[in-house]
């Protein structure tokens, strides 16, 4: 009888043990995470700490993670006078725990911003960089549109190996881009998703319509630019009677600005999506994100930890620390 009381007391307090362990083990593994994927507000923030008092747009995003350098057209050093590119950065951050989101920017001095800048400094105003990768020639592109010696714009294109370790590399161009420029103003180029085809808009039939052009997927950039002068392709399903520019491609979407009838007033951001290989009719993005000022030059940015993508572009709206500043929010898309 004592030799099995004493096992049974064992037993009793050897269970209690298992559950106290438990319960303590579950306080310290409870997972703290309560926000798996952050969400983009659709706040719209001025991202003041790169804005100026003169006009200040026209991004180039380039993401590497969560910290965005980018490139963007302002007249600061001119007092408003000429346009030329400025480097700053973006960064952002969203704790998983709370379901904060943090924003911030800040004017940057990278070197090779710097050598990649000064090489695409020409003596008209620079509007509207872009920069890719090309798969194809494993070269880095910068983009761009400058006016030239007839005071019209014309597309360049500059090239790079991509920078590693401390070494910088060499930078050529600027050279036009011969397959596209015309007499009269072609600026805002970018391509899609397989960089298969360029869309860039040009006032050559007396106003400003966005343009498409095909380029073989095997062909290397270079090669494709330097060609003669081809006849692109008019987006009909997304050009209107009024000025449409500043396309901007992400994977089946594009985004860009347009001053048409039914807008907020001046120049409006809009969006389409392509469905079985043809544009969609063009979705205003309504009062969150226009205003009776002009809005310009959209890129959509994407990070995989955010439930939604995010919109920068450029207005004059009132309330900015003067003439165009440059702006972010959070936006959705239809999924198909």
């Amino acid at each position: 009888m004592k030799k099995s009381g004493y096992i049974n007391f064992v037993t009793v307090v050897f269970s209690v043990l298992l559950i106290s362990i438990y319960f303590t083990d579950c306080k310290k593994t409870e997972n703290p995470i309560k926000y798996p994927q952050g969400t983009f507000p659709d706040t719209v923030i001025n991202i003041a700490d790169i804005n100026s008092a003169n006009d200040d747009y026209n991004i180039a995003l380039y993401q590497i993670g969560q910290t965005l350098p980018i490139i963007f057209s302002s007249n600061r050093k001119s007092s408003g006078g000429q346009f030329d590119l400025e480097q700053a950065s973006i960064s952002y951050l969203f704790d998983q725990t709370t379901g904060v989101f943090g924003f911030g920017s800040k004017m940057t001095t990278d070197a090779f911003l710097d050598k990649l800048i000064g090489k695409a400094v020409t003596p008209g105003n620079d509007f509207g960089p872009y920069r890719l990768f090309s798969t194809v020639d494993g070269f880095e592109y910068l983009l761009l549109s400058s006016v030239n010696a007839s005071g019209n714009l014309d597309l360049y294109y500059l090239k790079n190996q991509p920078v590693s370790g401390s070494a910088l590399p060499d930078i050529s161009g600027p050279y036009p881009i011969k397959h596209l420029n015309t007499g009269s103003d072609d600026s805002y180029i970018c391509f899609n998703f397989d960089q298969d085809t360029a869309y860039y808009s040009s006032n050559k039939d007396g106003k400003f319509d966005i343009y498409s052009l095909d380029k073989p997927a095997t062909q290397d950039l270079t090669s494709w630019f330097n060609l003669d002068y081809t006849l692109p392709v008019k987006v009909d399903s997304i050009n209107s009677p009024d000025d449409d520019r500043c396309p901007f491609i992400y994977k089946n979407i594009m985004v860009f600005t347009s001053n048409r009838s039914g807008g907020l007033g001046g120049y409006d951001l809009y969006y389409s999506i392509l469905k079985g290989g043809k544009w969609s009719s063009p979705v205003n993005f309504g009062p969150r994100i226009n205003t009776a000022s002009d809005e310009f030059r959209p890129v959509i940015g994407y990070d995989p930890d955010f439930t939604n993508k995010f919109l920068m572009f450029s207005s004059n709206r009132p309330g900015g620390k003067g003439g165009f500043d440059i702006y972010f929010t959070g936006v959705d898309f239809p999924s198909k």
